[in-house]
C-alpha cells in the first residue's frame, strides 16, 4: 500500500475555509423546498385542534372545489402504510412510529387529519383551512411536573449508593429541571416527492439519507432500490432531521395519487409540533463527599417525557458513571407520558440536560465543601472509566479545566457572592465540565483520480453545514497533495455508497478510514500503471518504489519535481481515471468499545454580569477548552464550538416550549415568542483545542465535536448566575422573575 509523507498531512489540522462555501455564499446551493421539477404541486397538511381524543367526521367538500385543488387525502383514501421491523440504524429509525392517519385516534395536539394538493401552496392552504373536523375529545396531560410511569429502571450501578449517602459528613439533595426546546433550525422540514411510476426520489431535509431511505422503503412496502433520497445542502437540523418524518409519507402520497411530484414545507407552527423536541426532563441529584472534597456517592436519577405513542428516552445518565472517580454509584430513569408529539434527539442528547445536572450539583456540592468547584473536579479524576474497568482511549479533562482556569483568569475568583466588580456590574463566575462519546458508524466512499489531473470523491452522508463537503476534501488531498480546489465531492444521495447518519458527532470519524482507504487504493493503481507502461519513465518499478506527492509520481528518495503529474500516467494508460474504494465498519456495538472508554471532553467557564438595579443579565465571557483528538479542521471545529456554546446560553436563559393546559397546543410557537440567543446575547467566545490525536479510535485520531460545546455550558452560566446574584436557579431557563428576588449587595 502507498503512504504519505507528513508534508501531506499539513492539510489535516490546518484552517480551511469551506469548498461549498462560494456555492452558499452566491445561492447556487440548492436546498429541498428550492428543487422545482415540472408540474409540480403542492401539499399543506391539516392539523388537529385537540390534543386528545378521536376524529368523529371530516368535511372537506369545499376545500376539494376550490380552483387548483387536486386532493384531499385522508385515513379513507390514502392507501396504507407499514410500520419499520424495528429500529436500526442499518435499515430504519424512527421516534414517531405510528404511520399518519393509521386510526382515527388524536394523541397529540397538532397530529396530522388530513392533507390538501393543490397547484400552488397558496392554493392548498386557503382549501386545508376549510376543512372542518369533527372529534369526540378526550382528558389529556402536557404537564411538566413528571414521575415516572413504571418503577425507575437502573441504568449503572456499583457500590451501595444509598447507605455510603446516609453516611457521608457532607450531602446534597438537589433536582434539575430543564423544559421543552424545539429545534428552529431557520430551513424548515420538507419533502418533494416524485413518483414515476415505478419508483420514488425523495428530495428530503435529512441528516441521514441512508436511514431515511431504509425507513421509507418499509414504510412504503417497496424494495430498497425503489426509494432514492437526496439532500445536497441542508440548513442545519439539530438532531430534528435525523430521522423520518410523517410528512415525507404524506407527500409521497400525494404524488402517487396524483401522478406528479408533490412538495411539502413544514410550517414554523408545525415544527413546533410534529418534528420532535427536546423532552422535559426531572433529575434528582444525590452526591456526598468526604470533608476533603473526595466523593463517597453519586445517585442520578432522571425522568423525561414522551408521547402516548412512544418511548422516546433521553439518556440523561450516560456521562454521569465515569465523569468522575466515586465508588458508590446509581443511575436510574424513567418515563411519563405526555399527549405531545414524540421527543427526538436535540444536539447532545442525554448528555446535555445530564451534564447541566450534575455540573450544577458538583457546583452546588463545592460550595457546601467551601471548596474551588474546579479543584473539586481535579480531586476526583478517575484512573479507570469506573463503570466498565476499561482505559481510556485518550482522556484529558484535567488539562481542560486547567488550561481553561488559566486562560479565564480563574485563580483571580473571589468566592463570595456578588464580591466582584467591573465597571460598575456585579461579575458572576462559573465552571462546568463536558464529556461526549467517540462514535462511529459504518461507512464506504469512492475516490476517482482522474486523467485531467482532479479528483471525485463520493459518499452517501450528507453536510448538515458543519464541513464534510470540506473534510473529504481534506482527506483526498492528504492522500494526494492536491489542492483542495482540484476536488470535487459529491454527498447526500442514496445511490452514492453507503454513507453514515450526521448526528452523534460520528460522521467524521466514520468516513476517515473509509475515504483514506479509497484515495490510497486509487494512488496504488496509478502507482501501478507508472511501472507497466512500456513508455513511461518508471518502467519496470514496483508500486513500493514510487512515491506520489503533490499530485506527482516519482521515485522514492527524488525531489517530487523530477517525477510527472498523475494525469500524464493515466491519458499514457488511455484510461479516465484511477478509482478505489474503501469501507469502514462501525455501529454502537463497535467491537472497539469492548476494549476501550472513547469519550471527548471539555471544560466551560462562563462569565455573567449583572445589574441588580434594573434586573439586568448577560453572558458576557465564555472560555471553552475541548479534549477531542485531532480537529481536522479548526476553522470550522472552532465555528462548532462557538455555535453550541451561544446555543447554549439559549438554553441557560432563554429557550422553553410552553404548552396550553387547556388544549394542549404549544403556546409560543413561532420565532418571535420562542427566544433564542441573537447576536446581540453572544457572549465573548474563547475556544482552545487541546492536541491529543486518539489514535486508538481511527489513524488520524479525531472524534466529533459538534455536540460536545453545548454539554456543561449551562451548568457553568447558573453557577455565574448564582456567584452574580446569590439566586440558585434549579429549573432553566432562568427567568428574571427568578432574579427579582436577589438583593443587592454592598
Amino acid at each position: 500500500m502507498s503512504t504519505v509523507t507528513d508534508s501531506l498531512l499539513s492539510v489535516i489540522g490546518q484552517p480551511q475555509a469551506r469548498v461549498d462555501g462560494p456555492l452558499k455564499v452566491s445561492g447556487a446551493a440548492t436546498y429541498t423546498s428550492d428543487v422545482d421539477l415540472p408540474d409540480l404541486l403542492h401539499a399543506v397538511p391539516v392539523c388537529s385542534t385537540i390534543a386528545s381524543g378521536r376524529i368523529t367526521s371530516l368535511e372537506f367538500a369545499t376545500a376539494q372545489a376550490m380552483p387548483g385543488v387536486h386532493a384531499v387525502l385522508h385515513r379513507g383514501n390514502i392507501g396504507r402504510f407499514y410500520r419499520i421491523s424495528g429500529n436500526s440504524m442499518d435499515t430504519g429509525f424512527v421516534d414517531e412510529a405510528r404511520p399518519p392517519f393509521e386510526d382515527d385516534v388524536i394523541r397529540y395536539y397538532g397530529q396530522y387529519v388530513a392533507v390538501v394538493i393543490a397547484d400552488t401552496f397558496e392554493a392548498a392552504s386557503a382549501a386545508a383551512a376549510t376543512v372542518k373536523v369533527g372529534y369526540e375529545v378526550a382528558r389529556h396531560d402536557v404537564s411538566d411536573e413528571l414521575d415516572s410511569d413504571d418503577e425507575p429502571k437502573v441504568e449503572s450501578e456499583r457500590g451501595d449508593a444509598a447507605r455510603a449517602y446516609d453516611s457521608a459528613p457532607v450531602k446534597l439533595d438537589a433536582t434539575y429541571v430543564t423544559p421543552v426546546e424545539t429545534h428552529n433550525p431557520i430551513e424548515l422540514h420538507a419533502t418533494i416527492a416524485h413518483w414515476d411510476g415505478d419508483g420514488y426520489t425523495f428530495y428530503e431535509t435529512s441528516q441521514a439519507v441512508s436511514n431515511h431511505q431504509g425507513t421509507l422503503m418499509q414504510m412504503l412496502g417497496l424494495p430498497k432500490e425503489k426509494v432514492r433520497v437526496i439532500s445536497r445542502f441542508l440548513g442545519s437540523g439539530f438532531g430534528g432531521k435525523l430521522w423520518m418524518w410523517p410528512h415525507s409519507l404524506l407527500a409521497a402520497a400525494a404524488s402517487r395519487h396524483t401522478g406528479r411530484p408533490v412538495k411539502l414545507v413544514v410550517s414554523r407552527k408545525m415544527m413546533f409540533q410534529n418534528v420532535g423536541h427536546r423532552p422535559v426532563t426531572q433529575q434528582r441529584m444525590r452526591l456526598s463527599a468526604d470533608r476533603d472534597g473526595k466523593l463517597t456517592s453519586i445517585r442520578h436519577e432522571y425522568v423525561n417525557h414522551t408521547s402516548i405513542a412512544d418511548d422516546y428516552q433521553e439518556t440523561c445518565g450516560e456521562i454521569t458513571p465515569f465523569l468522575y472517580s466515586v465508588p458508590n454509584l446509581r443511575v436510574t430513569s424513567g418515563l411519563a407520558k405526555r399527549h405531545v408529539g414524540s421527543p427526538t434527539a436535540m444536539r447532545g442528547p442525554g448528555a446535555v440536560p445530564g451534564l447541566y445536572a450534575l455540573e450544577s450539583a458538583m457546583n452546588e456540592l463545592a460550595r457546601e465543601l467551601d471548596i474551588d468547584p474546579v479543584e473539586l473536579r481535579l480531586k476526583n479524576e478517575p484512573r479507570v472509566d469506573e463503570s466498565t474497568g476499561l482505559p481510556f482511549s485518550s482522556r484529558h479533562l484535567t488539562e481542560c479545566l486547567r488550561t481553561g482556569a488559566e486562560k479565564f483568569g480563574w485563580a483571580r475568583r473571589s468566592p463570595d457572592v456578588g464580591s466582584m466588580k467591573r465597571d460598575g456590574l456585579t461579575l458572576g463566575w462559573g465552571v462546568g465540565a463536558c464529556g461526549w462519546p467517540g462514535v462511529r458508524f459504518s461507512a464506504q466512499a469512492s475516490v476517482n483520480l482522474r486523467a485531467d489531473g482532479t479528483a471525485r470523491v463520493v459518499c452517501g452522508t450528507q453536510d448538515i453545514g458543519t464541513g464534510t463537503y470540506t473534510i473529504l476534501a481534506q482527506l483526498v488531498a492528504s492522500q494526494t497533495g492536491l489542492p483542495l480546489d482540484m476536488i470535487d465531492v459529491e454527498l447526500g444521495d442514496t445511490t452514492l455508497p453507503l454513507g453514515p447518519i450526521s448526528g452523534g458527532s460520528a460522521a467524521t470519524a466514520s468516513v476517515i478510514p473509509a475515504v483514506l482507504q479509497a484515495a490510497r487504493a486509487a494512488v496504488d493503481i496509478v502507482l501501478a500503471r507508472a511501472g507497466a507502461l512500456a513508455d513511461s519513465p518508471f518502467k519496470g518499478a514496483k508500486p513500493e518504489e514510487l512515491g506520489f506527492t503533490a499530485g506527482r509520481v516519482h521515485r522514492k528518495g527524488a525531489a517530487p519535481e523530477s517525477g510527472v503529474p498523475y494525469g500524464a500516467i493515466l491519458e499514457a494508460a488511455k484510461m479516465y481515471s484511477a478509482s478505489g474504494s474503501g469501507s469502514a465498519q462501525g455501529g454502537f456495538d463497535d467491537p472497539l468499545k469492548k476494549e476501550y472508554s472513547i469519550y471527548s471532553y471539555g471544560a466551560h467557564f462562563a462569565e455573567v454580569t449583572w445589574q441588580p438595579e434594573i434586573a439586568r443579565l448577560r453572558v458576557s465571557r465564555v472560555v471553552t477548552v475541548i479534549d477531542a483528538g485531532r480537529i481536522l479542521n479548526p476553522h470550522a471545529g472552532r465555528n462548532q464550538i462557538e455555535g453550541a456554546v451561544v446555543m447554549g446560553v439559549g438554553m441557560a436563559l432563554f429557550e422553553h416550549t410552553m404548552y396550553d393546559p387547556r388544549n394542549g397546543a404549544p403556546i409560543n410557537s413561532n420565532l418571535a415568542d420562542y427566544i433564542i440567543a441573537s447576536h446581540a446575547d453572544s457572549p465573548a467566545l474563547d475556544v482552545t483545542f487541546l492536541d491529543h490525536p486518539d489514535t486508538v479510535f481511527n489513524e488520524l485520531g479525531a472524534r466529533g465535536i459538534a455536540e460536545i460545546g453545548l454539554a456543561g455550558i449551562a451548568a457553568a452560566i447558573t453557577d455565574a448566575v448564582h456567584h452574580a446574584t446569590g439566586v440558585r436557579v434549579r429549573k432553566l431557563p432562568v427567568m428574571i422573575e427568578d432574579l427579582l428576588t436577589a438583593k443587592p449587595v454592598a
